[in-house]
């Protein structure tokens, strides 16, 4: 939206408007804020575009969306139009001989949240609702009667237009509620329509290969999967042929049974993404799909989509690229733990295994050598374990294995080579941080010994600091930072490259199951290996907006499965007030955060002191803890190097 907003401003050709924004043209027109030549449009001088922000004291600022800098623009409060903070807007400038320059909402073009979600409370004898992520009180628009009969502190979904009650979710003191809120408050949901499920179970349960003469058949093949105990998808297998040095990389076949405009898929492009939760996913597509036919489960024919990958095992240069429309049929599922101990013994008993040992050394030089370009950051994911109430009860530190890297080679072999098959469609790119980012990283390093003279060649810089922070002990924190200081990755339809893997091209082409881009790249290739232009030209069309709606989406998924967490953060903290905790610092910015350590690892403290450095180990009592806002509250009561 933000893209075609700018355009707009700039001044954009009939042809050049995305369908799906058609609408709003015929809203401005009526507003008369564009001008028109013949089929060309254009944001006239004294309007503007912008996001809404608004401060507590229910202040806004309207942060233009323009080319060069501008100051915001000051939004008195019987001017904001009902807008609320995030909300893209249409505002008209209102000028004055002095003062601050400010503006007027007149039209909403984009809700950054459709919804909220409020907990009741009684005030003055009146039930209101608090909202769960501002804490502001709001009017509910339900007779006072019907909201007196609803339990205390009940959870209600408000639309933000309308100020009435959407749907009630339950109760603020049911750890159970905290997965609707998390998904109400990004307006995303569980539930398929039935005409998806029907169109999704219309498929059946098996694949008969006589069905489809034009594939390539590589059921002898001994393909296997590698995932986490816990997957029930499995939208990748891999297969190498030691004697031909060849990866084959097969891809659940999605877009063999989702059809473009169809039920599955109206829904699927407005979830985007699946989301994960610790206990359970909520997919993106039905899992009549995700779960069955789509996914590559062991002896099973399955349709995909495959990449097979010479490589020279010398000189480990890529000699050949083949994307194959294949059949194939996984002989084993195998788990991270499973290959891991497999690759500790390095002893096969059989051939499958064999070829994944092989695969294993093949990938550890694929790694290294791709390591002279990219960067290996150590993090690590924290795991969440819950009881059957949705309590909980530990964290698991997941860290990246040898399965883990072998999976990641092949799959970005497989990524790397789809990329190079056009030049404007879905790119994932990353581009390098930017010099004020890096210079405050140095800044920040500086203040843990860290001590590097800026230079041009920022891999060789990264690198150095990586050098310094290791020999000091502290890599996993300044990696920390590091990442921090990059931009975030997204999706484009034109190509700027991936600065963190430090490849020149790249895109998503190994989870069509679980991520909207990759399905779409697929139907995007398939146009390509068929030599089918109308087919590609119609996929292109309105790729740009796509992928802008693409990288939002993503964006929205890990916020909901964040916001999650630090529900269940927030709950285990409310049972824990006035324990003393191991926690580490790790913000010294405006406001001092400490991340829990040990049995529950990863919880955002706010602390209530602003003393200690960047990454050192104290000693945090709980102080305090709301559940509805997830903040957590601690007081610094020691140091743990003292």
């Amino acid at each position: 939206m933000r893209e075609f907003l700018y355009a707009l401003t700039e001044g954009i050709h009939q042809n050049d408007i995305p369908k799906e924004y058609q609408y709003l043209i015929k809203d401005f027109i009526k507003l008369k804020s564009i001008k028109q030549k013949k089929d060309f449009y254009k944001l006239k001088s004294d309007y503007r575009f912008g996001s809404i922000d608004i401060t507590r004291s229910n202040l806004g600022f309207l942060e233009v969306i323009t080319k060069e800098k501008m100051k915001d623009l000051f939004v008195e409060t019987k001017d904001l139009a009902n807008s609320s903070k995030g909300d893209l807007v249409l505002a008209k400038r209102i000028y004055a001989s002095h003062g601050r320059p400010k503006a007027k909402v007149i039209y909403i073009v984009q809700r950054k949240d459709r919804y909220q979600v409020v907990y009741t409370k009684i005030v003055n004898k009146r039930v209101v609702g608090v909202n769960v992520k501002t804490g502001f009180e709001n009017t509910i628009s339900a007779s006072q009667k019907s909201l007196k009969l609803l339990p205390k502190n009940s959870v209600l979904k408000i639309d933000q237009e309308t100020s009435s009650v959407v749907e009630v979710l339950g109760v603020l003191g049911d750890s159970k509620v905290d997965e609707k809120i998390s998904l109400a408050l990004f307006d995303k949901k569980e539930e398929f329509t039935k005409q998806s499920e029907l169109e999704a179970k219309s498929f059946g349960n098996f694949v008969d290969k006589n069905m489809y003469p034009n594939r390539i058949d590589l059921t002898h093949l001994p393909f296997c999967t590698i995932d986490p105990k816990t997957a029930k998808d499995f939208d990748d297998a891999i297969y190498f042929d030691t004697k031909k040095s060849v990866i084959y990389v097969a891809i659940a076949d999605v877009s063999e049974y989702v059809f473009y405009k169809g039920s599955i898929d109206k829904e699927a492009i407005q979830r985007g993404f699946s989301i994960y939760f610790p206990h359970k996913s909520i997919p993106m597509l039905p899992r009549s799909l995700s779960e069955n036919i789509c996914s590559l489960k062991p002896n099973e024919d399955r349709l995909t989509f495959t990449y097979k990958i010479t490589i020279n095992p010398k000189t480990l240069k890529v000699e050949k690229e083949e994307l194959l429309e294949t059949i194939i049929n996984s002989k084993r599922r195998f788990t991270y733990d499973e290959v891991d101990t497999l690759l500790e013994s390095g002893k096969s008993d059989d051939e499958l295994s064999s070829s994944i040992l092989s695969l294993n050394n093949l990938a550890v030089k694929l790694r290294k050598k791709r390591l002279q370009k990219g960067y290996d950051f150590h993090s690590s994911e924290i795991s969440m374990i819950l009881d059957s109430d949705q309590n909980l009860i530990k964290t698991v530190k997941e860290v990246e294995t040898p399965a883990h890297s072998l999976v990641e080679e092949c799959m970005l072999l497989a990524n790397k080579a789809a990329a190079k098959m056009f030049d404007f469609g879905i790119f994932r790119v990353h581009e390098p941080p930017s010099y004020d980012s890096i210079a405050t990283l140095l800044e920040q390093v500086a203040e843990l010994g860290i001590f590097v003279h800026f230079k041009t060649d920022l891999h060789s810089l990264i690198q150095e600091i990586q050098q310094k922070a290791k020999e000091l002990n502290l890599l996993e924190h300044v990696d920390k930072l590091i990442i921090r200081a990059q931009k975030q990755a997204h999706y484009s339809a034109t190509n700027v490259g991936h600065f963190g893997l430090g490849f020149d091209r790249y895109t998503h082409f190994t989870s069509p199951i679980r991520r909207y881009s990759d399905l779409t790249l697929h139907r995007l290739l398939k146009a390509i290996i068929r030599k089918d232009e109308k087919l590609k030209k119609f996929l292109l069309k309105d790729i740009e907006p796509l992928c802008e709606k693409l990288s939002e989406l993503e964006r929205e998924s890990d916020k909901v499965a964040y916001d999650y967490m630090d529900r269940k953060y927030a709950r285990w903290a409310k049972e824990n007030l006035d324990e003393i905790v191991d926690a580490v610092i790790s913000s010294t910015s405006s406001t001092y955060i400490a991340s829990s350590r040990g049995n529950i690892e990863g919880a955002r403290i706010f602390l209530s002191d602003k003393e200690g450095e960047l990454f050192e180990d104290i000693k945090v009592k709980l102080i305090g803890s709301d559940i509805a806002t997830t903040k957590i509250i601690g007081k610094i009561t020691g140091k743990e190097n003292v």
